[in-house]
């Protein structure tokens, strides 16, 4: 797999607009287990005020919050949507999070660059962050 330089990005004043707007957040591949980093920093997001929609394959419940299984079967309003999985699936997660309507911000976390998938997002409206960790972001603010 080749590595992508972010070409779409935001900057640190759109950084902090997002965590002013962003009241729920759905982490595309929020695992059970503790020791992964999308549980860590969805467990902190969560800690800090933010309500956490978990999506994952399997699982009903992780973080006391029900799982599902897509971003199309979340029946909430989406603010954000987080995204720790390969950057090969951004584009499928772009083209559901434009189907909802309501994502304001698509935001590929640290390691996770796809600059076709964050045009997609952006084009449709969206603030995009990539290759950033939410629970640093957040941290450092």
């Amino acid at each position: 797999m080749e590595c992508e330089f972010p070409t779409i990005n935001s900057n640190q004043d759109e950084i902090r607009e997002i965590f002013n707007i962003v009241k729920t957040i759905a982490v595309v591949g929020l695992s059970p287990d503790e020791t992964k980093a999308s549980h860590r920093v969805a467990k902190y997001l969560q800690s800090v005020g933010f309500k956490i929609i978990p999506v994952y394959p399997k699982e009903d419940i992780i973080l006391d919050e029900k799982v599902y299984r897509s971003l199309s079967e979340i029946p909430d309003r989406v603010d954000m949507v987080n995204i720790f999985r390969k950057p090969a699936v951004f584009n499928a997660i772009a083209d559901a999070s434009i189907q909802r309507g309501d994502v304001k911000v698509f935001w590929g976390q640290l390691g996770l660059v796809n600059n076709e998938a964050s045009e997609k997002a952006k084009e449709a409206g969206m603030i995009v962050v990539q290759n950033h960790c939410s629970m640093i972001e957040h941290k450092a603010l």
